[in-house]
């Protein structure tokens, strides 16, 4: 029995030898490989590398913007009409001088309409 194996092993090495020397004959590309039991394959050694084509990027959309609007508004003199101011000045008699430059007034405050300097 074991002489039945070591002949198949040599048969097999020398069968692969045979074949080996006709494929080496194609150039690098070819492998040999020594398979017992295996499936018995006689397609191609290789496949040709896929060819990708480049990728594709869609053309960019190119859209001109509006110019500025510009709403002139009028001023505040002309939007509402002077109003009477309704904050008042306070003057200390005694002192002789308004808040906040003067903090106490013994005689009391007197309300004055603000006037502007001039």
């Amino acid at each position: 029995m074991k002489v039945v194996k070591a002949m198949l092993v040599i048969v097999a090495v020398l069968m692969g030898t045979v074949v080996s020397s006709s494929a080496l004959a194609h150039g690098p590309r070819v492998r040999f490989g020594v398979v017992i039991g295996g499936p018995l394959w006689w397609g191609p050694a290789y496949y040709p590398p896929y060819s990708y084509y480049p990728p594709y990027y869609p053309p960019v959309a190119v859209v001109p913007s509006s110019p500025p609007t510009y709403i002139e508004q009028g001023s505040d003199a002309e939007a509402a009409p002077a109003r009477p101011s309704q904050s008042y000045w306070y003057y200390c008699a005694d002192a002789k001088a308004y808040y906040p430059y003067v903090k106490e007034c013994p005689g009391g405050w007197q309300r004055v309409a603000p006037q502007p300097p001039g």
